[in-house]
């Protein structure tokens, strides 16, 4: 015998939730819509995975699940702001550089905030967006291009690590205030890691050194987005 539907129940209302809440679950991203306008959360955490799948018990964003997520986001006529939180380890060069390029070419209003860490790839992730923000704790840690197995010790290996850092150098001084020559130091830095290369830099001073725009938490972050998208409506003034 069917079921009998009572019409006064908000039938509708349960079954749009669960698309959201698997939305949530399986990318870690969530739509908010508030009066001041709708925006869309990504987060990036663990590490970014590449052409190569990373094992189960490994905490990883995927980036074919955030190409196209963030091509519907700027194509969507609902969503008018992208915030980007950040929690990574780094990952795969070719994919988070990736993401960061869409990222970066995108033309709604982007804020991005570091809480915990920003590490490797994660750098250019982080100033990918228009505004960026770090959380005082967070940490970022620069260093230079490596590979995990087998490497063929030739001069054409060395060249290629050479051409991809120095991918890595230009996009991260195109969209940040950091200059060239201090990027460079950092990565090469030879007394600060204890089994590697590199910096680990904080917070304050992650903003002193012009890699990212500012200090602050979640409020900070979604006040400068609302401000971004009031501003692109023609509301008010672009903030800086």
């Amino acid at each position: 015998m069917p079921e009998t539907i009572d019409p006064t129940q908000p039938q509708d209302q349960t079954d749009s939730q669960e698309p959201r809440l698997q939305e949530i679950v399986d990318l870690g991203s969530a739509t908010i819509h508030t009066s001041q306008g709708t925006i869309h959360t990504l987060t990036i955490v663990g590490q970014v995975e590449g052409h190569q799948l990373l094992p189960p018990s490994a905490k990883s964003t995927k980036y074919e699940h955030v190409l196209p997520l963030l091509a519907s986001v700027e194509e969507s006529e609902e969503v008018d702001g992208l915030l980007i939180l950040l929690n990574t380890v780094g990952g795969d060069i070719e994919a988070g550089l990736a993401i960061a390029e869409l990222i970066a070419e995108m033309e709604k209003p982007t804020v991005s905030l570091v809480l915990g860490g920003g590490h490797s790839i994660g750098v250019p992730l982080a100033v990918s967006a228009k505004r960026s923000f770090i959380a005082p704790s967070a940490s970022m840690t620069i260093h230079p291009v490596r590979m995990n197995g087998m490497v063929i010790a030739v001069p054409q290996t060395f060249s290629y690590f050479q051409r991809i850092q120095e991918r890595i150098i230009q996009f991260v001084v195109a969209n940040s205030q950091v200059e060239r020559e201090t990027l460079t130091r950092l990565m090469m830095a030879t007394g600060e890691l204890a089994a590697d290369v590199g910096s680990v830099i904080y917070g304050q001073e992650a903003v002193d050194l012009g890699i990212i725009d500012r200090i602050g938490g979640l409020h900070d972050a979604l006040e400068h987005l609302h401000a971004m998208i009031r501003a692109r409506r023609g509301d008010t003034l672009c903030p800086t």
